[in-house]
């Protein structure tokens, strides 16, 4: 595969997670590879080989002689994602302290001012979280483990979306990741990495409330 193939792919697999991810593609939604291919005028091969990944990702569900869908989400499976999460992002962690440069930590910070910023809306908030997340990521240095935490991300950004976009608050979670810089900068992991699992797991429980609200209901199409 050619270096300007496998970028192509790359840049097919995010834009069509994020139409996923934000819903534009929502669960039962079937895969039109064409209308892909005109939507973000990438050709056929790139396409096929970011489908082929989003369905080993689990967004994408491949049914014999009926093509693509969108993979719905199995609400039981919930607190499987997030107690994975609760324990690979505070790894994440500590590896991130001990591996980080000044140069992410200014990043971050650069990112965490944003959110001061006038009119900043919970979907502005929600991309700084995950931008802080991506920055501790890329300074752990350990491309298996982010690669798994950026599809376990997405999973969990997609639920956000599905159950509680309309009401969450993201201040507080953005104020975390403020607390969480602070031990970062300061070469703390231990720390960092408890304020982390406290971090996922406020999620989880939000999102359980959320789920629990919505019981007996069919998944929003």
């Amino acid at each position: 595969m050619s270096r300007v193939s496998t970028s192509l792919s790359e840049q097919a697999y995010l834009e069509i997670r994020n139409k996923i991810v934000r819903l534009e593609l929502a669960p039962g939604d079937v895969i039109k590879e064409e209308n892909l291919q005109a939507q973000l005028g990438i050709g056929r091969t790139p396409i096929r080989e970011a489908l082929q990944r989003l369905a080993r990702d689990q967004f994408v569900t491949v049914i014999p002689r009926r093509g693509m869908l969108v993979s719905g989400i199995d609400v039981m499976e919930l607190s499987m994602l997030y107690e994975t999460r609760a324990l690979l992002e505070p790894y994440a962690m500590r590896l991130a302290a001990k591996r980080g440069r000044q140069d992410h930590w200014d990043e971050m910070a650069r990112v965490l001012a944003l959110a001061e910023e006038p009119g900043a809306t919970n979907d502005d908030l929600m991309k700084i979280d995950r931008r802080c997340h991506e920055i501790v990521w890329d300074a752990a240095g350990n491309r298996f483990l982010t690669a798994t935490l950026d599809m376990m991300y997405a999973q969990s950004d997609r639920l956000w979306h599905l159950y509680i976009a309309d009401v969450a608050d993201m201040k507080h979670a953005v104020q975390e990741h403020g607390e969480m810089f602070e031990r970062l900068a300061a070469g703390d992991g231990d720390a960092a990495a408890e304020l982390c699992e406290r971090h996922v797991r406020g999620f989880d429980d939000e999102m359980n409330q959320a789920v629990r609200k919505r019981l007996g209901s069919p998944l929003p199409k």
